[in-house]
């Protein structure tokens, strides 16, 4: 997907350009500096030492040398001093100067650490909110895969109200469905096939209902008298049978025959990747903005639009109905059209619920709270 968390040593990414929280000065300095210096060899400080000083907020690029990545993008971080002096201005334009170089020299990948929030002692859940501001803006005009690059879990902080917003949620509700739970959620295909047989049975219900309640077609009436006839015998049923009169419902004739398998399947709900384009339609946008906003390339969506059929993973199917945002309930119709369901027996599910009860459907918010509770994150 475009947007990456993950938890690793920046210094081993394999990726076209890795940004290094450079001294403003050509000096190695600590942390991640150091460790970049260390792996990528002599020939990146001699790099380095040519191009100068690097004003705060500022970025210039070097080859990688020693390093797997083929750049290494040096910025200089703001020092925390107390919020007024313009430190989180100077940290965004890090990222978005780092990112234009990357762009203007070809890369198709990077990898940010969470700049300042070492030494420079920028608070961390601020910094991880400016990193997610500034990457995904670029991101919703410019295709790249970004990593953020988290050495520990000490270094990624989401905001408290956020952390203690979706912390208090899970508890309320997790914890209460555990208790009540003593066995483990279905696996996909069981609910599949339980919600495909769920929709079968109320579709032929609805058919039979509509049947009954249809008026009778009006037919002429002779009220001539009666020929005479000879009575026919009456004819002796079977010991035990119940007589035709007693049969409830319409005579045999009339009655109308069970839907076969083939039938009840060829009339069930239109599928995900139907439902989602016929969304997409309504809202009047582009592909490219509900693939961006669900934090997937446009190679992958274009798979999605060109096969009815196309079964999405359950983060993909999720990314895509927060992108579009839908309320819980449009939101659990969609997923279901793939096999999907939102219980409060997992974490990840709660995390999307409290998300979208709160109307927030940022992906790189979303994806960072996931990523702080040890959850898969949303997109490809």
């Amino acid at each position: 997907m475009p947007f990456e968390i993950v938890r690793n040593d920046i210094v081993n990414m394999r990726v076209d350009a890795i940004v290094n929280t450079a001294n403003p000065k050509p000096v190695i300095g600590w942390g991640v500096d150091a460790g970049i210096h260390r792996k990528a060899g002599p020939e990146l400080l001699a790099a380095r030492q040519k191009i100068g000083n690097i004003p705060v907020g500022g970025a210039a690029i070097t080859p990688g040398f020693g390093l797997d990545a083929k750049y290494v993008i040096h910025t200089a971080g703001p020092v925390w001093v107390d919020g007024r002096h313009r430190e989180e201005m100077l940290l965004r334009a890090c990222y978005e100067q780092s990112l234009k170089l990357a762009k203007r020299n070809g890369c198709a990948s990077i990898a940010f650490p969470l700049i300042s929030t070492g030494n420079y002692g920028f608070p961390k859940p601020l910094a991880l909110q400016t990193a997610l501001n500034a990457i995904s803006e670029f991101l919703m005009n410019n295709e790249m895969q970004v990593y953020l690059v988290v050495f520990s879990r000490d270094a990624f902080q989401l905001s408290e109200k956020l952390f203690q917003g979706v912390s208090s949620f899970i508890d309320e509700n997790y914890i209460r469905e555990k208790n009540l739970q003593q066995y483990g959620s279905k696996d996909k295909r069981t609910l599949r096939e339980e919600m495909l047989w769920e929709r079968m049975h109320r579709r032929a219900a609805e058919q039979t209902a509509d049947y009954d309640a249809a008026p009778c077609p009006p037919t002429s009436i002779d009220i001539s008298p009666p020929m005479a006839a000879e009575p026919s015998p009456p004819r002796a049923a079977p010991h035990g049978a119940r007589p035709k009169s007693a049969k409830k419902g319409f005579p045999a004739p009339f009655a109308r025959p069970k839907p076969s398998l083939a039938e009840l399947l060829a009339e069930t709900d239109a599928g995900f990747s139907e439902t989602l384009l016929k969304l997409i339609d309504e809202t009047g946008k582009k592909d490219s903005e509900i693939y961006t906003k669900a934090n997937l390339s446009r190679q992958h969506f274009s798979k999605i639009r060109n096969n009815p059929h196309y079964q999405p993973t359950k983060p993909t199917a999720i990314a895509l109905a927060l992108a579009l945002e839908l309320d819980l309930e449009q939101t659990r119709d969609l997923i279901g059209r793939a096999g999907y369901a939102l219980t409060s027996s997992s974490k990840f599910d709660l995390i999307i619920m409290y998300f979208i009860r709160e109307r927030n459907y940022n992906l790189f918010d979303i994806n960072a709270a996931l990523f702080e509770f040890d959850q898969s994150l949303l997109g490809a």
